[in-house]
């Protein structure tokens, strides 16, 4: 099993948008919607369906100081969570760091 720490590095590298998330998780939706609705393919992961998904997420809270999900990522830069992500679209600065 690959170390959580190394995992999380590497998620957040693979794709422009990373979102940690969990699948039962209304905030998660809204912020999957978020993306969606900007039709940024984002890469999802799903702490709640992987093995290792509560080693991952304290892998997480270490490297942000955020605890919580969704933990949301874009372009290696750590976002924060859906009301960081809300306030960001709203005000156009997540547009402005997906390059729209």
């Amino acid at each position: 099993m690959v170390n959580p720490a190394e995992f999380v590095k590497a998620a957040i590298g693979s794709s422009a948008v990373v979102v940690f998330s969990k699948s039962w998780c209304p905030y998660c939706t809204t912020t999957k919607n978020t993306f969606r609705k900007l039709n940024v393919d984002a890469k999802i992961i799903e702490l709640d369906s992987i093995d290792n998904g509560s080693d991952i997420q304290s892998a997480l809270a270490s490297l942000t100081g955020q605890r919580t999900v969704p933990s949301v990522f874009v372009h290696g830069h750590h976002l924060g969570g859906n009301d960081d992500t809300q306030h960001a679209a709203r005000s156009g600065k997540l547009q402005k760091m997906l390059g729209m």
